[in-house]
């Protein structure tokens, strides 16, 4: 991958403004229902220091590491795909995978049978200090 290129270089939709607030409903199926863009990523709400994002992918992520947080993907359907250096790691619906921090990693959806090649995730990733304006 080129080490110069940055988040705006990709096409990625990525909103930090948190959607729900305590003791209000998260329904993760209407919002991937109704997303329309190849990579959508919402953060749903937050919980203590951390913050729970919905991704609606297709396609692949750009290969990046986060220095100071660990990232928890939970597939909630299709196939989804986190590339390692050393390996591939294959998750389907229900199943979740921690990335430590300072471990380089491609995300990346599997479209088996899919006819819109998208996977629905959604994890916990980023701490709010971080959304504020750190974003890496």
């Amino acid at each position: 991958m080129d080490s110069k290129k940055v988040a705006q270089d990709f096409p990625y939709k990525t909103y930090l403004n948190i959607l729900h607030k305590p003791l209000e409903v998260v329904d993760v199926q209407k919002l991937a229902d109704a997303c329309t863009d190849k990579w959508y990523n919402q953060t749903l709400c937050q919980v203590n220091d951390s913050v729970v994002r919905l991704a609606v992918i297709q396609g692949e992520y750009h290969w990046h590491e986060h220095k100071d947080i660990d990232e928890f993907f939970y597939v909630v359907g299709g196939h989804f795909l986190i590339d390692l250096e050393d390996r591939v790691v294959d998750l389907v619906p229900r199943q979740g995978f921690v990335v430590p921090k300072g471990v380089r990693h491609r995300t990346r959806a599997r479209a088996d049978g899919d006819p819109n090649g998208g996977t629905h995730g959604h994890y916990s990733d980023r701490r709010l200090d971080d959304l504020r304006g750190n974003q890496r």
